[in-house]
């Protein structure tokens, strides 16, 4: 499993994780299509525009590695903002390979692509 060194931990302040430290010895969590509704709370809404964010700055437009990105994390975006980069595509796989969908992920989190810092802690 790939670590993606400098990426941030977790949101600032919070116990929303973005990566995890080692791989399960029984294989990677798959990655699912989680269902984000619009009553969600402002805190798991700002941990998606923070991870998003931090997505962006780390990798841009090219694809990448999943390695120790959060699973759980990454399925609220999965299917969505971020889509497979390969065809086929495991989901339960360490090296499956992933990209921002930029188009759809502008739209959705805005706030992810201005510059203000979500996962810095900078905004509220």
């Amino acid at each position: 499993m790939i670590k993606h060194r400098g990426f941030p931990g977790r949101l600032p302040s919070s116990d929303f994780q973005f990566t995890i430290r080692r791989d399960n010895r029984e294989g990677a969590t798959k990655l699912i299509r989680r269902e984000r509704h619009a009553d969600r709370r402002p805190a798991d809404r700002r941990a998606d525009a923070g991870f998003m964010e931090a997505l962006w700055l780390y990798f841009g437009e090219e694809p990448f590695e999943r390695g120790n990105l959060d699973a759980g994390r990454l399925s609220w975006l999965f299917g969505r903002e971020v889509v497979p980069a390969e065809d086929p595509f495991d989901p339960e796989s360490y090296e499956a390979l992933l990209r921002i969908d930029v188009g759809r992920a502008q739209a959705s989190f805005p706030e992810a692509f201005d510059g203000s810092g979500i996962w810095q802690g900078k905004s509220a």
